[in-house]
Parts: C-alpha cells; structure tokens; sequence
C-alpha cells in the first residue's frame, strides 16, 4: 500500500495517474499484473519532483519505455511505474544532419521522421517495436545496424535529479548494453547523427527491412522480441531448433513455430508460464549443445 499522503502529492504534478493499473496493457507480450501506480509524466520538471517524492517516501520506480524487452511478474510491480509523455515524445531538427528526439519517442515515429527529413541510418530500426530510451539503454540493433552506430550523445537525470549527458564514447555501447545498463539514470532525450540520402531510397530499404521481419519473425503474436543474447559462435535460434524446442509450449507460452528465438503468447499465457519454458530452453540446450544461453528479456 502506498503513503495517501505520497499519492496526494504526486496527484498534484503534471501528470496522468492511474492506480492498479494491468501491465499486460503496458507490455508487447500482454502479460503482467498490476503496478500500484503508473504516471505518465510530461516534462522534465515532473520528474525530477516525482523521483525525488519517491526517494523522501521510499517508494520504488520503475523507468518503462514501450515495454517491448519486458516480462512482468504475475504479481505485478510495487511502488510507482513511470512513463515519458509530453515533451519526451517530442523530434527536433538541429542542424549538420543531426536529430533530437525524447526518450519516449517510438523508434517507428523517429524512422519515419528522419526519412520525412531526407536522412538515412536508421533504417536498420525500422519495425524494432521499442522506444529511443529502451534502444539506447540495450543498444538495440538488427540487420547489421545498431543504435550505437547513430548516437552521438544523450542526456540523463540521476536519482538525484541532477542533468548531465554522455558523449558517443561514454556510452559504453557493446552488443546488447550500454552505460545505462548498469545504473538507474533515466535516459531523458537523444542526439542522432544521420546522413543525408534520398527519402525514395531510405523508403525502400525500410520496406524491404519490414518485409524480412514479416516473412521470418512472428509479429502476429504477442512477444517480448529476441529472447536470447546471440551466444558467441552460435545462433540462438539455430540451438533451440536443433534440440527439438521448436513449437514447445507451457501454459499458454510457445516457442515460436516461426522463428525459435521467440517466445509468443498464445493467449492467456503468465510470467511463470514465460519463466519456466525460458529455463527449460536453457537447460536443454545447455545439456544437448554445451552452450549458456543468456537472456536478453529483463524480468521485473
């Protein structure tokens, strides 16, 4: 249960508040119980005052981006989930073939933008179902690009709510992680450098991209994306294949027919029904092929 006098408090900032508030509305897989409160915050200055509320009370936050990377407990999330609205959705041009964006920006919004803008290198993110913050915390990537081939700087709000930014070289970037990775500083907007191209050109190539994923992954069920870090020499997909995994269910949760890198929600499926194929997976592969597979979805 929440202090009354903490949700007063946060009722007075700029912001949406819902309270008991299903996860499974919030995430790619459709699966996770209630969060005590989610706040949808609009500016910087909101916050600063909420994180700095939660601290004085003692109430645990979560920063939550599209969800796309995510498994929730069945149980749900205690404490304060906060989502980036308002002027984190916002895109701004600045010059020498550079964008800003927000944090909450849809990695699909920032596409379509840069294109609109004659500017190409984000191609490769086209159909990644994530937002910028969430793509620069896990240097998201696919098909041969990476965010961090595009970042050039950011800027966060540590826990005290105190502004500073990183560099492109301070990010830390490495397959799937970055500097975020490993603290709770709260991404806050993006500067991309991009090149210039023809919007025909970046069009097309977004559009062969988009058709790749259609024909190889499945995107009419609901996942969480990738669930495994690529093992080094190997494909995840290929070693979950070769033990026979492909198609196995718990619950209402499958290893894709598709694409065996996927767990898919095949309706009704929960977090434990999600946790408990992944360590099945995992051992499997692990007693057949000799090889730790890691995850990549992050459980809260």
């Amino acid at each position: 249960m929440i202090n009354p006098e903490f949700m007063d408090l946060i009722k007075s900032e700029e912001t949406k508040i819902y309270l008991n508030e299903p996860m499974s509305l919030h995430t790619t897989f459709r699966i996770g119980g209630n969060a005590d409160c989610l706040c949808e915050v609009k500016s910087v200055e909101s916050l600063r005052n909420i994180i700095t509320l939660c601290r004085e009370y003692c109430v645990p936050y979560f920063i939550l981006g599209l969800g796309s990377n995510l498994l929730v407990s069945d149980n749900g999330i205690r404490g304060v989930v906060i989502k980036l609205g308002g002027k984190f959705n916002e895109i701004n041009y600045i010059d020498n073939e550079q964008i800003c964006c927000g944090a909450g920006v849809t990695l699909a919004g920032l596409c379509v933008a840069a294109r609109n803008m004659s500017l190409g290198g984000l191609e490769f993110a086209w159909g990644i179902p994530g937002s910028v913050g969430g793509a620069v915390y896990m240097n998201a990537g696919a098909y041969d690009g990476e965010i961090k081939d595009v970042v050039i700087s950011s800027t966060y709000m540590n826990e005290k709510g105190e502004i500073h930014s990183y560099n492109k070289s301070e990010h830390d970037f490495s397959y799937r992680h970055s500097v975020y990775s490993d603290m709770n500083n709260i991404i806050l907007n993006v500067t991309f450098q991009l090149k210039r191209k023809n919007q025909d050109e970046i069009t097309d190539r977004m559009q062969e991209l988009m058709d790749r994923r259609r024909t190889k992954q499945p995107t009419n069920h609901p996942s969480a994306g990738s669930v495994f870090k690529r093992p080094k020499g190997y494909y995840a997909a290929a070693l979950i294949e070769e033990c026979n995994l492909k198609g196995c269910t718990v619950g209402g949760a499958q290893v894709s027919e598709k694409h065996s890198g996927f767990i898919v929600n095949n309706g009704g499926a929960t977090a434990q029904d999600v946790k408990t194929l992944i360590e099945h997976i995992k051992k499997e592969v692990k007693e057949q092929k000799g090889v730790e597979l890691c995850c990549e979805i992050k459980y809260i």
